[in-house]
C-alpha cells in the first residue's frame, strides 16, 4: 500500500507541485460543487497509478486541484463504492494519497435516504456519528504504522467544532439542516420496508452506501473530518414509494447551492 501511494504521489507531483490543505469528496449528484473551485489543475483518475475508476454514471472521475474559500484544496469529483466491486482498500486509496499530499482536513458529501421521519426530501444533515453495516473494514489486514495506529480511536470520528460551525452557518443563511447518525450499507439496492424500520430502530437518521470507509481511513491517518449529506428520499416503511437514480440526482442537484454555501463558508474557518 505504501509503495502504491508513493507511485500515485510521484505522478501527481509531476503535474501539480503545491500542497493542498483540505480534501473534498463530492458524492452522488453533488459533483457540480467542483465548479465552484478555482481550478489550477485537473487529473483524470485513469492516468493516476493505482487509482480505481468510478463506474457510477453521475460521477465524473477526476481530481481537481485549486482554491476554494481561500484555501488550497484537492477534490475528488467522483468517488468509489463497495458495490462497484472494489475492495475497501481500493475505495479508500485516494484518501491516503490526499493525506500524503498534505491535507489536514477531509470534507465529505453524499446523498442519503432518510430514516428519521421528521426529515424531508432536500434537507441537509451534518453527520455526527455513523454505524458501519458494510460487513467489512478498510483497516483489516497488516497495519502500516506510517499511516496510523493498529487500533484507531473512533469516539468522535466527525469533528465537533466543525459540526457546530456548519450548523451556525446554516442558521445564519436560513438553511434547513439537522445533525444525525449515518448508517453505511453496501447497496446497490435500496432498502426494503423492514430494513428501513430496523435501521431507524438501531439509531440511524440517514442511510447510504459510502462515506464510512473513507472516514475510517481518514481518522486512521489523523485527519480532521466533516461530512454533510442531502436527504434525497425519505424511507417511510408505511408509505414507501419506488425511487430512481434520476430522482436522487434531481434532489441532490437542487440542494447543491446550499451545500456549497455551507462548505465555502466553513473552509476559511479551517
Amino acid at each position: 500500500m505504501l509503495e502504491a501511494v508513493q507511485d500515485a504521489l510521484s505522478y501527481i507531483r509531476k503535474h501539480y507541485q503545491e500542497t493542498p490543505e483540505i480534501g473534498i469528496i463530492l458524492g452522488t449528484g453533488l459533483g457540480r460543487l467542483g465548479e465552484n473551485i478555482q481550478a489550477d489543475k485537473t487529473l483524470a483518475y485513469n492516468f493516476i497509478p493505482h487509482f480505481p475508476i468510478s463506474t457510477v454514471e453521475s460521477h465524473f472521475g477526476r481530481l481537481i486541484f485549486g482554491t476554494f474559500g481561500g484555501k488550497k484544496v484537492v477534490a475528488m469529483q467522483g468517488r468509489f463504492h463497495y458495490y462497484e466491486g472494489y475492495s475497501m482498500q481500493e475505495i479508500t486509496f485516494p484518501v491516503r494519497v490526499m493525506k500524503m499530499l498534505g491535507i489536514h482536513t477531509l470534507i465529505v458529501s453524499n446523498a442519503s435516504g432518510g430514516l428519521n421521519l421528521s426529515y424531508k426530501n432536500g434537507d441537509l444533515v451534518v453527520i455526527d456519528d455513523h454505524i458501519n453495516l458494510q460487513g467489512t473494514n478498510p483497516l483489516i489486514g497488516p497495519n502500516e504504522s506510517k499511516f496510523g495506529p493498529r487500533f484507531p480511536d473512533m469516539s468522535r470520528p466527525y469533528d465537533p467544532t466543525l459540526i457546530d460551525k456548519a450548523l451556525e452557518i446554516a442558521k445564519e443563511a436560513n438553511i434547513r439542516i439537522h445533525k444525525g447518525v449515518y448508517v453505511g450499507v453496501t447497496g446497490p439496492n435500496l432498502e426494503t420496508r423492514a430494513e428501513y424500520r430496523y435501521l431507524e430502530r438501531i439509531g440511524g437518521d440517514i442511510v447510504g452506501m459510502s462515506t464510512v470507509p473513507e472516514v475510517l481511513v481518514a481518522r486512521h491517518m489523523n485527519l480532521r473530518v466533516f461530512a454533510i449529506s442531502v436527504v434525497t428520499d425519505v424511507g417511510d416503511p408505511d408509505n414507501l414509494h419506488p425511487v430512481s437514480l434520476d430522482d436522487v440526482i434531481e434532489v441532490a442537484n437542487e440542494a447543491e447551492p446550499r451545500i456549497s454555501h455551507i462548505v465555502s463558508e466553513l473552509i476559511p474557518f479551517l
